[in-house]
């Protein structure tokens, strides 16, 4: 595929998420898809296959809403798309919110997604995560 379709591919998803339609996002990615998330639990790891995908998007859902999800700028070169942008979450157990650019990087083979890896401000993250405690309230 070229460029222009990585990024059209890409962008497709963003779009999906945005309008909560994991299936779709599912739908691009290659049956043996390697998917790393940033190092913040409970969504850490390396997910394998579309199956473990739809687990880690079942986890975000739990853990976070998402009150912006903004793709800025997309940056294709051969198979590989970064994209940078930023989020803005609430934490559904704790009520904190964090703010975040991210670097996101896909490889597309054949017309599907075979590899994701986020790099983001994992430190805001685990800090919305955490519990407050009594004694910095």
């Amino acid at each position: 595929m070229s460029e222009q379709a990585n990024v059209q591919l890409i962008q497709a998803a963003y779009a999906a998420f945005k309008r909560g339609d994991i299936q779709t996002i599912l739908d691009s990615l290659s049956e043996g898809v390697k998917w790393v998330a940033a190092d913040v639990a409970p969504v850490a790891g390396t997910y394998h296959g579309r199956n473990e995908v739809a687990g880690f998007f079942r986890k975000v859902n739990e853990t976070a809403e998402y009150l912006s999800f903004e793709p800025r700028e997309f940056v294709a070169q051969g198979d590989r798309v970064v994209v940078l942008g930023s989020y803005r979450a609430k934490v559904k157990a704790t009520g904190r919110f964090y703010d975040c650019d991210w670097a996101m990087a896909f490889l597309v083979e054949h017309g599907k997604v075979t590899e994701f890896r986020e790099y983001t401000d994992t430190a805001a993250i685990a800090a919305a995560l955490a519990a407050t405690s009594a004694a910095g309230a």
